[in-house]
């Protein structure tokens, strides 16, 4: 996960976002970590769908089209639960709350530099 970009948003500070943009990138995503900083995410490139098992906290999870609009949220992900949507594109994870926080809304679109 080597590539970072921001997303920058009406509410500051901007989302500092990771890309996890190969299957095993993909597949191993936050597995083995304790927690998530504030304001940063990660990207799943080219993924519509996640799991939570053998996590350790909960999540905020964003699903963005090709244009990084905002397709469906799913706010408080907990440990072995799943989620996906159809009309995804991309798959962005958050601290959970963060969403919240921003106030971020369906077919918003999101600035990514």
């Amino acid at each position: 996960m080597k590539k970072k970009y921001c997303i920058i948003t009406n509410k500051k500070p901007a989302i500092e976002l990771y890309v996890a943009g190969s299957f095993l990138e993909r597949l191993r995503g936050l597995l083995g970590t304790k927690t998530l900083k504030a304001y940063t995410g990660l990207l799943l490139a080219d993924c519509n769908a996640v799991h939570m098992f053998f996590m350790r906290y909960a999540l905020d999870i964003v699903y963005v089209d090709a244009d990084y609009r905002i397709v469906k949220i799913v706010s408080d992900l907990h440990p072995w639960q799943i989620s996906g949507c159809c009309k995804a594109k991309h798959t962005i994870e958050l601290p959970a709350g963060t969403v919240k926080t921003l106030e971020w809304r369906i077919n918003q679109n999101l600035a990514i530099r």
